[in-house]
This record gives structure tokens, sequence and C-alpha cells, in this order.
């Protein structure tokens, strides 16, 4: 059975919702959470009927979101070092967090330890596309000040990752710049340009809209440019639907319109573009599974992270990255 490590003490909101996830998870997947933290406070929050179907690990720290990531190292009875620790000593198959995300990818990387022939882990997270599928975006926050090198790993892991999680054969990989044309980037996408060339799947550059057109199937770019995407892009989503409730109120038809268009349109989309039905954001690069969850995370974002995990853990995604990145050494 699948054993995932969960901090049960991270997150914006303390453990409740995390045990809701996990009770939620455990009704429609067969899978062991060892949740990490304060035992008592677990205990009164998970049902009598879950009690036996978990395990917990005390914990008595838990890193706050203010405190700086290199610190998680010292701090070696907290909830999330905890966690990561199960998955290093080989107790767990997957660590998950909605606590601090800097904190987790520290231990995680520092901990669990990387893949062969990547130098630096990536966060990933999939956007909403126009097209079949979901658009895979690494780096989103992981590393901010990237090399070439880098970025090659990141569309390597990024073309693993949608081939055997997602199903997608033939992945199209692209570098985000400022044009399309080879001659456009800076120095760092000029130089990562040239060593992408490697990847089947490379397509070469891309814009911004390609993200959410379909053009591509996974998007390349640094942790910094990557982070202000993600954010950007989740303010955006945020104002169309506010700017189109306050468009409703305002007229009759479209009230009509907009229940007529309930059930089917607006769920529909609401479902495409919630960050809570995909639950978190995978560390690409570790040695095992590390995924890292928003803090503001409800239940069902907890949940659909746990069957994340379950899915990573299940493939052989680390095998298809190292086998890539060998082969093109």
């Amino acid at each position: 059975m699948i054993k995932i490590a969960i901090d049960a003490m991270g997150g914006d909101f303390g453990p409740e919702p995390i045990i809701e996830g996990v009770v939620q998870a455990l009704e429609e997947k067969k899978y062991l959470p060892i949740l990490v933290g304060d035992k008592e406070e677990i205990l009164s929050l998970l049902p009598q009927y879950y009690i036996d179907k978990v395990e917990i690990v005390e914990s008595t720290d838990v890193i706050d979101m203010s405190d700086h990531a290199t610190n998680a190292l010292r701090r070696k009875d907290s909830s999330i070092y905890k966690a990561v620790e199960l998955v290093r000593n080989k107790e767990a198959d997957a660590v998950l967090s909605a606590g601090h995300s800097g904190a987790t990818m520290t231990l995680a990387t520092l901990r669990i330890g990387r893949l062969p022939y990547i130098s630096k882990p990536a966060l990933a997270t999939l956007m909403p596309s126009l097209g079949k599928n979901k658009t895979l975006v690494l780096d989103v926050g992981a590393v901010t000040d990237c090399n070439a090198q880098n970025l090659y790993e990141f569309g390597a892991m990024g073309e693993a990752y949608v081939e055997k999680i997602l199903g997608i054969r033939n992945p199209r990989v692209g570098l985000l710049s400022n044009g399309s044309e080879e001659s456009k980037g800076n120095a760092l996408t000029k130089e990562a340009f040239g060593l992408l060339k490697d990847l089947r799947g490379f397509v070469g550059n891309v814009e911004g809209k390609d993200i959410f057109n379909g053009n591509v199937d996974v998007v390349v770019c640094d942790g910094f440019t990557g982070n202000i995407l993600l954010k950007t892009s989740e303010g955006v989503v945020t104002t169309v639907f506010t700017l189109m409730k306050q468009y409703i109120r305002k007229s009759l038809p479209a009230k009509i319109g907009a229940l007529m268009m309930r059930k089917k349109v607006f769920v529909n989309m609401k479902r495409q573009v919630d960050k809570d039905e995909y639950g978190g954001a995978p560390l690409l690069g570790v040695d095992g599974c590390a995924i890292v969850s928003h803090g503001a995370s409800n239940a069902k974002a907890i949940k659909n992270a746990i069957f994340q995990a379950i899915l990573y853990t299940q493939s052989d995604v680390n095998k298809e990255i190292e086998e890539l990145l060998g082969k093109n050494k």
C-alpha cells in the first residue's frame, strides 16, 4: 500500500482542512496516510471510524510562513522535517505539505536528494488551456536564478512528466520568451534554446499566450518568471469571475442567461481554472515524490494533492527523467 507522509500542521488554516482532505481521499482511494504533527489535535479532528486507518507521528514544532526556509534544516522536530525524513528513510513513498513552501522544497532537495543529472529541482503546475490537455509550466518558484542547464533539465523533466502522468504522447515543449523567433529572448533563453534542441519534443520559443491556447504541452521558464506568471494568472481568473458576477447582477437578461448556463457552462469553466482541482505542485527532480500545496488549501485541494501523490508514486516518471537526461549526456 502506498504510504504518504502528510504535514498535518502546515497551511494557513491549521490541521482541520488537511485532516478533512485526508478523510475525503480515504473514502475514494486506498492508501496509508502518515499524519505528522500534534497527536492530540490530530485525533480531536479525526472521525472515530478513520483512527485505525492512519498512522500518526508526533511533532511539537511547526515552521511558520514568516520563518526563513534555511531554518528548516535545524528544526528537526518540525512537522515538515519529520514528514520529509519519512520519505528519506523509505518509511513513506511521498510527502505532502501545505505549509512553508520554501522549507518543503529545501528539505526535500537536501534530505531526500536529487535524481542523477539534476542540478536543481523545479516546481511544476498545470495551467488551463484551450487544448485537449492542460499545460505544464515549470519552474514556478523553486529556482529564481537559473542558468541554461537548469532550463534544459526543466524541459526534460516536464516532457517526462506529461508523458508518464498525463499520458500525452510526443509532448511539445516550448521555451517562454518575448517572441517565437529563435533570435528573441535574453542571454539566458538564447543559451537555453541551443540546449533544449536536444529534446525530442522541443518546438522552440513560445509566448505567454501559448500557455493557454493549446499550442504546447510544456512551457519552460526560470522560477522568478514562472512565479509571477502563476500569481498573475490566479489574479486574472479571480478578476474575471468577479467582473462577471458584477455585470450579471446589473442586468435581468444576464441573470436569466446565467441561470440557464449555470449547470453546464459555469461549472465546467470553474473546474478548468480552479487550482483546487489539481491540489498541489510536484517538485520534479527529487529522488522520490514531494507535493507542495498552496497555504490556503481547502479539503478538496488536499484530497486532490493526495491523489496526485498516489499517481506520481505509481508511475515511473523519475526513471524516465533519469533515462532521458542520461541519454543526452
